[in-house]
């Protein structure tokens, strides 16, 4: 049966740049339809009332964040942002830990700041799928296209830019493309976090460790914004 004492926190790392969009602010702060992509990150976590408090986890000399967030009971602006997503995640682990008196049984999911497009069906297809047991895991998607790998990058010829060759068509079963949130128990993924300092996402810790990493199939719209075709493309999803 599920433990109603158990809590679910979010955290949100926000420390990045957003250099690979080319804007004059850190692309969390963009405009989507009248707030900022960062605002409608945190409004789609807690658009479900399960999730205790979301951590905006941003870095130490930030002060739009708290700008933006600041006064809301259920977020909290914490400046421990770090050089590395990880090292953002764990400040913001060891704030939930030393600050919100979480234990280490809660639940936290982690979630991208530049995925505002997260549905409440999806997380509660996470939550159900995860809740009742010891494993976590993450929304993903599976993948659909073709998949080819390339190597280098011949000269140009005729005044053209040549790409990539392909070396091989990759078979796309068993293929997932990773989103979030990434859904584990607080203990166990800062203990992880804190061993593997190398990895990209939460998951990727809690394979090295050891631990079952179970997919829980998202949505298109959950996806992240990178490119400044992504930006349009999220802009034309939520309306703006």
């Amino acid at each position: 049966m599920r433990n109603h004492s158990e809590r679910y926190w979010a955290v949100l790392p926000a420390g990045g740049s957003g250099s690979r969009l080319g804007a004059a602010v850190p692309k969390q702060y963009l405009d989507l339809a009248g707030r900022s992509m960062l605002e409608r990150s945190v409004d789609a976590l807690l658009a479900v009332s399960w999730i205790e408090r979301a951590l905006v986890v941003a870095a130490p000399s930030d002060r739009e964040a708290e700008r933006r967030l600041g006064g809301q009971s259920r977020v909290a602006v914490v400046p421990r942002g770090g050089a590395t997503r990880r090292d953002s995640v764990l400040g913001g682990l060891h704030h939930l830990s030393q600050a919100e008196g979480a234990s280490s049984r809660d639940w936290v999911l982690v979630h991208d700041a530049a995925r505002p497009g997260l549905t409440v069906p999806a997380l509660e297809r996470l939550r159900s799928a995860l809740a009742d047991g010891e494993a976590g895991g993450l929304l993903a998607i599976p993948v659909a296209d073709t998949v080819k790998q390339g190597a280098g990058v011949p000269e140009r010829g005729e005044g053209d830019r040549l790409g990539p060759v392909v070396t091989r068509t990759v078979a796309r079963d068993g293929l997932w493309l990773a989103q979030t949130p990434q859904m584990f128990r607080l203990g166990a993924l800062t203990a992880a976090l804190e061993r593997f300092a190398s990895v990209t996402d939460e998951a990727s810790a809690m394979e090295a460790a050891g631990h079952i990493v179970r997919l829980v199939e998202g949505d298109r719209s959950n996806f992240k914004v990178t490119t400044s075709a992504d930006l349009d493309m999220m802009r034309r999803l939520l309306g703006g």
